[in-house]
């Protein structure tokens, strides 16, 4: 990524998510050089529009459905049609690339994130925008719903594991 198209789209606390992202990812988990981190990275800091699909702003699934289609595969628009697909795995076996969903309204899945490695996802968050979240706070432990993986052996080795 060239700095100045950072320094125009993100602001110094996205471009420094951007580098604990890249340098904190561990080995096994997806690599910094893995197509999925770097269609993330291009987004980290991209501000919260409700509705939103492009960087000119994203909502949950708006960017779960981006990141997905910048990978070659096809998302339901919604988080809970997201939450419909996949097959379910435990938080014990996340993998990079699997979607994680929360309750945050009280009435059922209502966010959803791209699990990301070392206990973290991705998100499109309602009051920071595009940013890297640990699933063990407070506040995401307490909503957590489940996860499912979305993508094959084949496509996780393509896309998310170098």
């Amino acid at each position: 990524m060239r700095l100045q198209h950072w320094k125009k789209k993100c602001t110094a606390a996205a471009l420094g998510l951007a580098l604990v992202f890249t340098l904190g990812v561990g080995a096994d988990t997806a690599s910094a050089d893995s197509k999925m981190d770097n269609v993330i990275a291009t987004t980290l800091g991209t501000t919260y529009k409700t509705g939103g699909m492009s960087t000119a702003g994203f909502d949950c699934s708006g960017f779960t459905k981006y990141v997905f289609k910048s990978l070659g595969i096809t998302l339901p628009r919604t988080s809970k049609a997201q939450f419909s697909t996949g097959t379910a795995v435990s938080k014990s076996n996340l993998r990079s690339g699997d979607l994680v969903f929360f309750n945050t309204l009280g009435n059922g899945v209502s966010h959803v994130g791209i699990y990301v490695g070392n206990g973290k996802f991705a998100q499109a968050s309602s009051s920071r925008g595009v940013t890297i979240t640990s699933l063990s706070q407070a506040y995401w432990a307490n909503r957590y719903v489940g996860a499912k993986r979305v993508m094959s052996t084949t496509a996780y080795q393509a896309v998310a594991y170098d």
